[in-house]
């Protein structure tokens, strides 16, 4: 018997064959991967909710890390070389055309084959992608492994294992999918709905995006419903700066009270010094025995504007005198 063909590497003739003929297919792989984006998103699109839709969102996450993964790992091997073979044009052109199936929405639109039939159609075509895909990575694999090429064969492992989980994904999923075709053959209730698919929800999504977006504002107080008008306005002098602007956007909202909202933003104005709102009457007349006069002036003008504190009017006073003496 023949012994087992093995690259000699060695053999600089045999060293430099095996790795264009790796490169090769790691071109094919790259296009495979390119084209198999396009074909799951088309499917994707046409796909109803569910577990069969679910493998192939997540199987186009992993294609397009591979796509990428495959891009740089040429680029990596292919440096100081002249890159990519002037043929890879022409290989992804090939397998572009082979297995580039987005016919399929236009079909369903234009009234095609079934729903229940295309979705067949598709996990058919996608179980032989998945098979291609697997050949070509055990031909990477095995190639890398002869070349002592260690980061690409575990690159093809890696990719392999996960079409080969597809391929396992498919073949469960194509049972039933057998079974909703004849079930819609025999008249029984369509299980396709057109609104569940992919292509739907990518419209529901852009319409909600797309809707204007109506800020929600809650009210300054938690009985501010209940309040009249007047009663509003009798309580904004007491207001923060922070309830007057709540009261505000509310109103312009909601209630729509004019009379409200201009004597709201009529008792807007900067704080006499950061966290004055916040503070006790006490707090604020102890701050007033260490500030200067022109402080104790806004804060006078600012009290008596607002909450109207006599505790803190007379501390300002009392600044103000102590400072014009």
């Amino acid at each position: 018997m023949p012994s087992e063909p093995k690259i000699d590497k060695n053999d600089p003739a045999q060293r430099e064959a095996g790795r264009k003929l790796l490169l090769q297919h790691l071109e094919e792989a790259h296009a495979t991967e390119q084209a198999l984006v396009t074909n799951l998103r088309a499917h994707i699109a046409m796909t109803p909710r569910g577990s069969y839709r679910a493998s192939l969102e997540r199987h186009l996450s992993e294609t397009q890390q591979h796509e990428r993964a495959v891009a740089r790992r040429i680029r990596e091997i292919g440096r100081g070389q002249g890159l990519l073979h002037a043929a890879y044009g022409v290989v992804t052109t090939a397998v572009g055309q082979a297995l580039v199936l987005t016919k399929g929405p236009l079909d369903l639109l234009r009234g095609g084959p079934r729903g229940e039939e295309k979705l067949l159609k598709n996990a058919r075509d996608e179980v032989v992608t998945e098979a291609l895909e697997i050949a070509i990575y055990d031909v990477i694999a095995a190639l890398a492994q002869a070349l002592g090429d260690e980061p690409t064969a575990r690159l093809a492992a890696r990719h392999r294992t996960q079409e080969e989980q597809m391929l396992a994904e498919l073949r469960e999923h194509i049972p039933r999918l057998g079974a909703a075709v004849a079930q819609a053959r025999a008249g029984r209730r369509p299980s396709f709905d057109w609104g569940e698919t992919g292509a739907a929800d990518a419209v529901r999504a852009t319409a909600r995006a797309r809707r204007p977006r109506v800020k929600k504002t809650a009210p300054p107080l938690s009985d501010y419903d209940s309040l009249t008008a007047t009663e509003v306005v009798s309580k904004l002098p007491e207001f923060t700066q922070e309830q007057l602007k709540a009261t505000i956007a509310f109103e312009r909202a909601h209630r729509k009270r004019a009379t409200v909202t201009e004597r709201a933003k009529s008792l807007q104005e900067d704080e006499p010094f950061s966290g004055y709102d916040e503070m006790t009457a006490r707090d604020v007349a102890q701050r007033l025995t260490d500030t200067d006069e022109a402080t104790a002036r806004k804060v006078r003008e600012y009290e008596g504007r607002h909450k109207r504190r006599v505790e803190v009017l007379e501390a300002a006073q009392r600044q103000l005198s102590e400072a014009s003496s």
